[in-house]
């Protein structure tokens, strides 16, 4: 069994470098790899492409990256809660390609099951197919889209062994899953890091064959991306 642990973010980050595409596992705040996003900002690389469901709220999460202007270009589904990339968007500081969530998921998977590409119906007759292949497959149109090319994928798990096996918690599965070997290096950040053999086999998420490296974060912030109450 190979042993697929880092010491800590600093080492599991060590060779991303400026001009990378990564992609960030998490929806919204719910699952984002924290440490790992701190530790980008800590080393200061610039010119990213980031891919990410969300970009993040302007304090927290991606929005501490586009704070430093760090990403040179965002691929994203649901941008709406950043005040700051929404600036740098409109002021043209920032590249923009809004893509839609199902199709972002599949761009995801079909990177993790080495699928170059596939066909879909979402977003025929729009912006999002402009320059792209269509096809008609049962009185349907469809347009083509090409898996994501990421050089590493950067995913928060719940826990995780030594082998970099993964199991995920409620929600925070959402994009960590398909994420997960989707780059061509994945970096698994987990709340708690277990020996080998700790964990049922049938409730893994992810197996470690799709893992690079693996470390326990150091803190984990439980934030709340938009509160409602109930009238009393």
């Amino acid at each position: 069994m190979i042993d697929k642990r880092v010491a800590n973010v600093e080492d599991a980050l060590a060779d991303i470098k400026d001009g990378q595409t990564i992609m960030l596992g998490g929806f919204g705040l719910c699952g984002i790899p924290e440490n790992s996003i701190a530790e980008l900002v800590k080393k200061n690389v610039t010119n990213l492409t980031c891919i990410s469901n969300n970009a993040g709220v302007d304090d927290f999460g991606l929005g501490l990256l586009l704070q430093k202007k760090q990403i040179k270009k965002m691929i994203s589904s649901y941008v709406g809660e950043n005040a700051e990339f929404e600036r740098q968007m409109l002021s043209g500081e920032l590249e923009v390609e809004l893509t839609p969530q199902g199709t972002l998921a599949e761009k995801c998977r079909a990177a993790q099951a080495g699928i170059p590409a596939f066909y879909t119906p979402a977003g025929y007759g729009t912006e999002v197919a402009k320059g792209k292949e269509t096809k008609e497959f049962h009185g349907k149109m469809h347009i083509l889209e090409h898996a994501f090319e990421a050089d590493f994928s950067i995913v928060k798990a719940w826990k995780g062994d030594h082998a970099g096996n993964l199991i995920f918690k409620g929600t925070a599965r959402n994009f960590n899953a398909p994420m997960s070997g989707a780059g061509k290096i994945t970096i698994a950040e987990v709340e708690e890091l277990v020996e080998p053999g700790v964990l049922d086999p049938n409730e893994i998420h992810i197996p470690g064959i799709m893992v690079q490296r693996i470390f326990q974060g150091e803190r984990f912030e439980k934030r709340i991306e938009q509160r409602t109450v109930r009238k009393k």
